[in-house]
């Protein structure tokens, strides 16, 4: 799978090509954005099945998927992407750069997820191995947006 990153303000897009993408201010990051506004080490891109999922490291200015500060996120294609004052578009897939329709990433209740997942890992108990012990998914208990931003109006 490809995954860029397009730069809102032109520029060259920026390839995710490693499985792990450590983006800030520091020489050692794979994405280095070199400017006050970012953390020394901002966030992190997983690239991983077809998905890429970004998660902030606690920087100060923030990390936003469609203007939502969040702490950890799924991106979908042509979700924007701001890191500190950088904003960028999320290009997935074979070929060119398309056109952004509007398209928004969808909000995902983490009980619903765990409850779903819980019901899967169920159903596949008869068909799973004796020896490998199965773990229930838990819902982690920090939400993922930031509760301030998303009780603001815009």
């Amino acid at each position: 799978m490809r995954a860029q990153l397009i730069p809102l303000d032109g520029g060259d897009p920026v390839e995710i090509t490693k499985d792990l993408t450590l983006v800030g201010r520091k020489e050692e990051c794979d994405l280095r954005l070199d400017h006050k506004s970012v953390s020394k080490l901002h966030c992190v891109i997983v690239k991983t099945d077809g998905l890429l999922l970004l998660r902030d490291l606690g920087s100060t200015n923030g990390t936003r998927v469609n203007g939502q500060r969040i702490r950890r996120a799924a991106l979908l294609p042509n979700d924007q992407v701001t890191i500190a004052s950088f904003k960028f578009r999320v290009h997935l897939g074979p070929g060119n750069i398309p056109v952004a329709p509007d398209e928004h990433t969808q909000h995902l209740d983490a009980k619903e997820v765990a409850h779903l997942m819980n019901k899967m890992q169920a159903n596949n108990m008869a068909e799973s191995d004796p020896e490998i012990p199965v773990v229930p998914v838990q819902a982690n208990v920090l939400p993922d947006v930031y509760p301030d931003d998303a009780a603001r109006p815009r």
